[in-house]
């Protein structure tokens, strides 16, 4: 019973802290898809494809975390090791694959790859600025 528990509190966290990193990476995001696209794009569904993407990637990124036996800090060595780079490239290849099928324009058409290339970027950007200022 006490590992159905444990079980079902780490999904719930998962969810929660996803979708509150979410919450701020689809601001981002959905700043750059407006400027890139100079078109509106719809908000709701940039949250869901940055949902989607978070749920992966930090699934994606722990359990890189784990097998590297880095899941306690200092994370210095964690952003040094090559595993964890490959992780970032596939989580990034990940979030312009998402954010591309799931984000329409105003004029329901879907957002240009490229556009969900800078939006991937920034936010990676300041995801990565934040995750080094604080190891």
């Amino acid at each position: 019973m006490t590992t159905l528990l444990t079980l079902v509190s780490s999904l719930l966290w998962w969810v929660l802290y996803s979708s509150i990193g979410a919450l701020f990476f689809a601001i981002v995001a959905w700043s750059v898809l407006r400027w890139a696209e100079r078109c509106p794009v719809v908000f709701n569904r940039t949250y869901l494809a940055c949902l989607m993407w978070n749920l992966i990637g930090l699934l994606l990124i722990v359990g890189v975390a784990m097998h590297e036996g880095h899941a306690k800090p200092p994370y210095a060595p964690l952003l040094v090791s090559p595993l964890f780079r490959g992780a970032l490239v596939v989580d990034m290849v990940i979030g312009v694959f998402v954010l591309w099928r799931l984000i329409p324009r105003v004029d329901a058409r879907r957002i240009r790859p490229a556009s969900a290339c800078m939006a991937v970027a920034v936010v990676m950007a300041l995801a990565f600025g934040a995750a080094t200022s604080l190891a």
